[in-house]
């Protein structure tokens, strides 16, 4: 077997006193996507930001181990962090109008990337930049080179952003809520688009999604987060067949396709615990419909036999 392109375990990060995230515990090989899933506030995106030792100011990694292509993310200097960030490793972020310059065309921003971490010279960067942008699907991509975001519809902004991972071949993708704020078709569009070229390039890639739709069509294995833990992780095709942790059957349950038509969707009841408010049992159990009393008062360790493992005192039937 392949040694894993991004190793992340026992990570902890915390705010202050607060902790965000907890033994948070996750692989994955070449040409792998892996989904990882939850509400918002579960811990996804600090996941991922902490992965590439992007996370802000008031946030630190408290514990655990992060490799990277083998290199000790968290021993990196700073050097050779921005060497790994955008080269072995690219990331898309949620809204590509915040991460995109606006005063720069998107030709000068891809080629600053090339510039950068190949040392290209400005013509042939340059040149690169639109070869990258019609290989994202975006049309007319010698002109595209000279526009700025703003000229840009949603979709190709975010195929832009797709074209400025990819620009250095990164051994790792990793893309934040790719399609937020796009409509449905340019959803699949942009999520086909990674899929085909993670499977060409042999890249692997961590999806952070809310969409357990999204997961089920282009992911390998997900791991399921709330309250800032991995409490269910397996392979798609067993995890959506039968679910382990009651949280996964809840939000299986609250997809239109697991639904007959008419029948008013279901909602999970209740919210994600806040930090500092999280207890010493599952942190599920308050929402759970189906808590024993070991829920309320130990928390559950993230086991199972094989590749599918779950936290649960009382797993789904």
């Amino acid at each position: 077997m392949s040694a894993p392109v991004l190793s992340i375990e026992g990570l902890s990060i915390r705010a202050g006193d607060r902790l965000l995230a907890e033994d948070v515990s996750l692989s994955i090989g070449p040409g792998e996507m892996v989904g990882l899933v939850g509400e918002s506030g579960c811990g996804k995106s600090i996941t991922a930001l902490a992965a590439l030792r992007l996370l802000p100011p008031a946030l630190r990694v408290a514990g655990g181990r992060i490799r990277i292509d083998g290199q000790d993310v968290l021993a990196l200097g700073e050097a050779r962090l921005r060497r790994l960030r955008g080269g072995t490793a690219g990331m898309i972020f949620q809204e590509p109008m915040t991460s995109l310059n606006p005063v720069f065309t998107v030709g000068d921003q891809i080629a600053e990337v090339l510039e950068i971490h190949e040392a290209r010279p400005r013509a042939d960067a340059r040149a690169r930049a639109a070869d990258l942008l019609a290989l994202v699907g975006i049309p007319a991509p010698r002109d595209a080179v000279r526009r700025y975001p703003h000229q840009m519809s949603g979709g190709q902004r975010q195929r832009v952003m797709i074209a400025m991972a990819l620009a250095c071949s990164p051994s790792l993708l990793v893309a934040d809520e790719p399609t937020t704020a796009l409509d449905v078709t340019v959803q699949a569009q942009i999520l086909a688009l990674i899929d085909r070229l993670r499977r060409e390039r042999g890249m692997a890639c961590l999806l952070i999604t809310h969409d357990l739709g999204v997961v089920s069509e282009v992911c390998d294995r997900a791991a399921v987060m709330y309250a800032g833990r991995i409490v269910e992780e397996g392979p798609v095709d067993a995890l959506f067949a039968a679910p382990r942790h009651r949280y996964t059957r809840a939000l299986l349950d609250t997809m239109p396709a697991m639904n007959p038509p008419g029948r008013p969707l279901p909602s999970i009841p209740g919210l994600v615990p806040p930090p500092g408010a999280r207890g010493e049992g599952c942190t599920f159990a308050p929402r759970c419909p189906a808590p024993v009393d070991a829920c309320r008062t130990r928390r559950p360790p993230l086991e199972g036999d094989g590749p599918h493992r779950a936290a649960c005192w009382n797993p789904a039937a």
